[in-house]
C-alpha cells in the first residue's frame, strides 16, 4: 500500500505528540491510535501504518540488546548498562541474550548502532581481509 505525503506528514505529527521529555509516552500513543480509529478521517490506514512504523523504530533505538557467549556477572551488566546509558542517555531496555556462537566476546546492538567485540566478529573480519 503507498502512503500519501500527508498522511506520512500526520502519522510523524501525531508522533511526535505522542513524545514527552524526548520519550515515546506509551499512554499517548495508545490514546492517539484509538482516536484515530474512532474518527476514521481519510488515509487513516496510511497514517496509521506510517505511524506504526515510526513507533518500532524509536522503540528499537531505545533498546539495547547485549549478547556473550557466557551469561554475564550481575555487576559486569550494571557496568555495560551504565556505559550505555551514559552514551545513549536514560530510558534505554537492556535485554542480555546468551549466543555460544560468539565463541567469547560481546556484540551489542542499540537500534541501527553494532558493536561487535565477539571472537566470531573478528574471525569475520579477518577472513574478509583474505
Amino acid at each position: 500500500m503507498k502512503i500519501s505525503k500527508q498522511a506520512r506528514r500526520d502519522a510523524r505529527q501525531l508522533f511526535r505528540s505522542c513524545m514527552a521529555n524526548a520519550m515515546l509516552d506509551e499512554n499517548r500513543v495508545r490514546q492517539a491510535v484509538q482516536l484515530v480509529i474512532q474518527d476514521k478521517p481519510r488515509g487513516y490506514l496510511g497514517v496509521l501504518s506510517q505511524f506504526n512504523r515510526l513507533v518500532k523504530l524509536e522503540m528499537a533505538r531505545r533498546t539495547a540488546r547485549v549478547e556473550s557467549a557466557t551469561a554475564l556477572s550481575p555487576q559486569f551488566q550494571s557496568q555495560v548498562q551504565a556505559d550505555l546509558s551514559r552514551h545513549y542517555g536514560a530510558g534505554l531496555n537492556f535485554v542480555f541474550v546468551q549466543n555460544p556462537a560468539l565463541l567469547g566476546g560481546l556484540r551489542i546492538q542499540v537500534g541501527g548502532d553494532v558493536y561487535n567485540g565477539s571472537v566470531q566478529g573478528r574471525l569475520a573480519a579477518l577472513q574478509e581481509s583474505f
